[in-house]
């Protein structure tokens, strides 16, 4: 799966460079045998953004850094292209990161705290991410009690509902500061380490993804992703 995801950053048109970062040395194995160039890291890690952090910091003729998390192996090659060109167009003085998200299509995602839910400001900027349903509907929630009621009687409510797909496109210098930062007590609360970025002042700007995609982080996404592909519906050829 780690391979699959290399390979869909390797086909996007302005990702010049592609290293794969892991603590594993079964996944370190697995990806050099297949050609792709690999960095094994420290293992005290406490975060993938440290992980990244710590190749970044040996790439001198970086001026931005991808980070495409090993488990979307469903991600597009324009949405990083998308999001790279995103960056670029904020110049120096705009976000230091920009991100990514799709729209909710079911209520069992949207209660899903696995997957993680993005609230943006109307310039498309990210406000806070979090594991539970936000922004919160209250005058639908009053009219029906609660959320999965008025989810029922008002399906349209599902549209105001975005999830945060597994991308981040950082300024090098911002991501090298943001790891040098202390975790953050709604970091640690969410177990999201874009927050720590949001509460020290970094702008975080949120495009649409070019296609969906499914992150697996459980076996449960493993067997979605593994039927999406087995009937035909998605592929993981970046040729297509």
């Amino acid at each position: 799966m780690v391979c699959w995801v290399a390979e869909r950053a390797r086909a996007a048109r302005n990702v010049t460079r592609v290293i794969v970062a892991t603590d594993s040395q079964a996944i370190f194995d697995v990806v050099r045998e297949q050609g792709i160039e690999v960095v094994l890291t420290d293992e005290g890690h406490a975060s993938g953004t440290d992980r990244i952090a710590q190749v970044a910091a040996m790439l001198n003729d970086a001026e931005i850094i991808v980070n495409v998390q090993g488990d979307e192996p469903l991600i597009s090659p324009e949405t990083i292209e998308r999001a790279v060109d995103a960056l670029i167009s904020e110049g120096p003085d705009g976000a230091g990161i920009v991100t990514t998200w799709e729209p909710i299509e079911s209520k069992s995602d949207l209660f899903n705290p696995d997957l993680v839910k993005i609230a943006m400001d109307d310039n498309g900027f990210a406000v806070y991410f979090s594991r539970s349903p936000i922004p919160y509907p209250r005058d639908a929630v009053r009219r029906h009690g609660s959320l999965d009621a008025a989810l029922e009687h008002e399906p349209d409510l599902l549209t105001l509902f975005r999830k945060h797909t597994g991308i981040y496109v950082y300024r090098k210098e911002v991501l090298l500061k943001l790891t040098k930062w202390r975790q953050t007590q709604l970091e640690r609360t969410e177990a999201l380490e874009q927050l720590r970025a949001l509460e020290h002042g970094i702008k975080i700007k949120a495009i649409e993804a070019s296609s969906p995609s499914t992150g697996v982080d459980t076996l449960e996404d493993l067997q979605r992703v593994r039927e999406l592909v087995q009937s035909g519906r998605v592929s993981l050829s970046v040729a297509d």
